[in-house]
């Protein structure tokens, strides 16, 4: 099943492109890599706002993650045309708006690693990551997810 296939089946719609709110461009390809610059979990009503676990629960801070995974997607099938261009899923960056003392990064990143496998499989979907947590981010977001794809 493709990653297009597997989205369709799995009820899943990417949101609008965003558009780049200071100096930066989505995406940039150079040969057979597209770099993502970050992307926030897409929502109009920006609920996945604040620190975590204070303010936005590690359940929120993940689900979080999965949305700017999915607003990721959408800028990956705007350059490429389809997502099953992907050839590999070869890097993440997640960064996590955290309390002082929250550790458990890696946890709320996961809700966007683990979309990736669902939609791409392991062969393509397994990624080197970073999961840091950040002292703010963008528009106080809880999340903003970074990527490197291998493109064909």
């Amino acid at each position: 099943m493709t990653a297009e296939e597997k989205l369709v089946e799995m009820g899943l719609h990417l949101p609008p492109v965003p558009t780049p709110v200071a100096s930066y461009v989505n995406a940039v390809r150079t040969g057979d890599l597209l770099y993502l610059s970050g992307g926030l979990p897409f929502d109009p009503e920006r609920r996945f706002n604040g620190k975590v676990p204070s303010q936005v629960s590690v359940e929120m801070a993940t689900e979080a993650a999965r949305r700017a995974m999915l607003d990721r997607l959408a800028v990956i099938r705007n350059e490429l045309g389809s997502l099953d261009k992907v050839k590999r899923i070869v890097s993440v960056q997640g960064f996590v708006n955290s309390d002082p003392d929250f550790g458990d990064q890696p946890l709320v990143i996961n809700g966007a690693s683990e979309l990736l496998v669902e939609i791409f499989g392991e062969e393509i979907g397994v990624h080197s990551r970073v999961a840091v947590g950040a002292v703010s981010l963008p528009l106080h977001v809880s999340v903003e997810i970074a990527m490197v794809v291998e493109v064909g």
